[in-house]
């Protein structure tokens, strides 16, 4: 049988009128770009002048032909906007680039820039993997007793683990989607849990004051738990895989006011730092500073402090804080915590290559900065801190920046794994960005009606996932600042998030584990 062609499109009739003259279009404007690094503002290329339609696309492919790449590297591009003191609190400080100069730049409602400018045009460079937005749940996990308090996947991404309020802490495999283990031992809840970088072990510390560590193959705990602390556990950390890959010592924070640090061979405690007068809420080892390292804590005594990780000496005291300081994130937290994995999925064959493969992976991100921190406090501040500018120079105790604007206290704060961004989530519902090397205010995400408790970057630093009081998930658009997904779901509070590859994982009060893809 013949294909039936659609009968003719109906012309519009004038009755009468003669029919109007098509608007002609406009002239597309010609404006100067002048293409800069974000990392130092130095110009990539003498500025040139464009049609102000050229897509982002188009700006990506003339970059990289002025730039010097052998290869093709993705950018992103934004235009600062300029310092207005009226501008409502909270608003954007700079335009993403998404479409081309003109639809974004020059038509936006509040930018003063025109075709007479000069549009300087940041560039920054993106990883060359892109990682999808998870949008469905598939699989939600039972096995908890009680609210589920902490959750973590393994550097490789393919185990997870959750500690609960039942004393046991679970271990999940994420190609199956199933139930590996449970690891029961604590005596209380199960506060924290945390990988060791190169996924051969698996720490977990409790309301018990107990550290334990597992085999995350067998589910067997390794020998007993480590005992010293007189209150519980409040955090972990494991010492970087670039300083010691063979055996790498474990830090833990406690509200009893100290930080023991415990080795993994003999299993006792190698020292105990007790400066704090206070809880100590959380510890973060840090790459740079020392030979070992060091260590930064911060306390409900309002100060934060950093240790050297070789033997425990006091080297600083920031004490910029009015209230309790309840979390730190370092720009280095991502490469620290993945080690040796990158996005190829590449295993090393020894102790030797896992070392040479996280100090390549740490030393590109402190490139062009030192390791930079975040504290974030009750006092509805954050404080950016360059302790260790470089080699050369002498030690800073005096903050970069003071971040405000939030209205209530922080809840959590965390670096993006480029360390270019840093996202900050509050009580006052909402989650703000931030420049991660000024500590320049960027935007605000508002979306949630509920409290904000946790944060996940993606691997790709593109997108932002929040985890609420009010029982759902968040992936937030950072081309944007809108909400790219809302993921419902969870029928009570969502107290833990992370994200790994395209998969998310989340837990909360309702005692399940959601696993969430694309």
């Amino acid at each position: 049988m013949a294909a039936l062609l659609p009968p003719p499109k109906r012309q519009k009739i004038y009755h009468g009128i003669t029919e109007p003259e098509p608007e002609p279009q406009a002239p597309t404007p010609s404006i100067v770009v002048q293409f800069v690094s974000e990392d130092d503002g130095r110009p990539l290329a003498p500025a040139v002048s464009l049609p102000a339609n050229v897509s982002r696309e188009g700006l990506e492919a003339l970059v990289n032909k002025l730039g010097s790449q052998e290869d093709s590297v993705p950018f992103s591009f934004y235009v600062k906007l300029s310092e207005n003191k009226n501008a409502p609190s909270g608003a954007p400080t700079q335009i993403v680039i998404s479409k081309s100069l003109q639809a974004d730049v020059l038509d936006h409602p509040t930018a003063d820039i025109t075709t007479e400018d000069v549009i300087t045009v940041h560039c920054s460079p993106q990883s060359v993997f892109r990682v999808r937005p998870a949008t469905r749940c598939s699989s939600t996990l039972s096995g908890h007793t009680s609210p589920i308090l902490c959750a973590s996947f393994s550097p490789t991404g393919n185990l997870l683990a959750t500690g609960s309020g039942d004393t046991n802490a679970r271990l999940w495999n994420l190609n199956t989607e199933t139930p590996s283990h449970v690891l029961s031992g604590h005596k209380g809840w199960v506060l924290c849990v945390e990988w060791e970088a190169t996924e051969r072990k698996l720490a977990t510390g409790g309301h018990d004051g107990h550290v334990r560590l597992w085999n995350p193959q067998t589910g067997e705990s390794i020998g007993d738990a480590l005992k010293g602390h007189s209150k519980w556990v409040t955090s972990l950390a494991w010492e970087p895989i670039h300083i010691n890959p063979a055996s790498p010592r474990i830090a833990s924070s406690s509200k009893d006011g100290t930080v023991r640090v415990w080795s993994t061979l003999t299993r006792r405690s190698e020292y105990t730092l007790g400066g704090h007068s206070a809880s100590v809420n959380i510890v973060r080892w840090g790459g740079s500073g020392g030979p070992k390292g060091v260590l930064y804590t911060a306390s409900s005594d309002r100060t934060v402090r950093i240790w050297d990780a070789e033997n425990g000496q006091p080297l600083h005291t920031l004490k910029e804080h009015a209230h309790w300081v309840t979390t730190l994130t370092l720009n280095t937290d991502f490469v620290l915590r993945t080690g040796p994995f990158d996005h190829t999925g590449k295993r090393p064959v020894s102790n030797d290559e896992a070392q040479k493969l996280a100090k390549e992976r740490f030393d590109k991100v402190l490139a062009n900065t030192p390791e930079l921190l975040i504290s974030g406090s009750d006092d509805h501040t954050l404080f950016l801190w360059s302790i260790f500018p470089s080699s050369s120079s002498k030690a800073s105790t005096k903050p970069i920046s003071r971040l405000t604007g939030h209205q209530r206290q922080i809840s959590h704060v965390a670096f993006s794994p480029d360390g270019r961004w840093a996202a900050s989530a509050s009580w006052d519902n909402s989650v703000r960005i931030w420049e991660g090397r000024t500590g320049k205010f960027i935007a605000t995400l508002r979306g949630h009606v509920g409290a904000v408790y946790r944060l996940a970057w993606s691997a790709d630093g593109r997108m932002l996932i929040s985890a609420s009081k009010d029982s759902t998930l968040k992936i937030w658009d950072l081309k944007t600042y809108k909400i790219k997904v809302d993921l419902p779901g969870h029928t009570d509070e969502v107290y833990c998030v992370d994200f790994v590859a395209d998969k998310v994982v989340s837990g909360g009060r309702d005692r399940t584990v959601k696993i969430w893809k694309h």
